[in-house]
């Protein structure tokens, strides 16, 4: 899913995260239904690490929790609660956006896939969601 880049900006429910990232207008976006993500409800695409900023003093509002593998860095507010991105296991060199933490205004369509996390390895194997956090030539 080819677009163009832009700057979008978001972050946590209290704004004492906030961040940029540039990533096209138009992503693929994953539904993952690992016993995390389904609890939160969580929806993200992943972009490359170079591209993801965090803004002003959000680092000091930022904790993080880990399971399983440990490869996965949950990242959320200490203060609201909300994952507005993290890193995830599929891209530890990326950074997973969650689609609701976006402002409006930058992001003109997203496709929503299945991500398969209780059957993890296979899904990783079959989805070519590893390339998501490498950078292409054009970009």
């Amino acid at each position: 899913m080819e677009s163009q880049l832009v700057m979008h900006s978001g972050g946590c429910h209290c704004r004492k995260v906030r961040w940029h990232v540039r990533a096209p207008t138009s992503v693929i976006a994953w539904k993952c239904n690992c016993s995390d993500c389904s609890m939160r409800g969580n929806i993200h695409f992943v972009v490359p690490r170079e591209r993801f900023d965090l803004l002003g003093d959000s680092e000091e509002f930022l904790t993080t929790y880990t399971f399983g593998t440990h490869t996965a860095k949950h990242t959320f507010c200490k203060v609201c609660g909300i994952t507005s991105f993290y890193t995830p296991r599929s891209n530890p060199d990326g950074i997973a956006v969650t689609l609701s933490c976006l402002d409006p205004g930058t992001l003109s369509h997203a496709e929503i896939r299945h991500a398969d996390g209780k059957n993890w390895e296979k899904f990783f194997e079959e989805s070519g969601i590893a390339s998501e956090s490498k950078f292409c030539s054009t970009q």
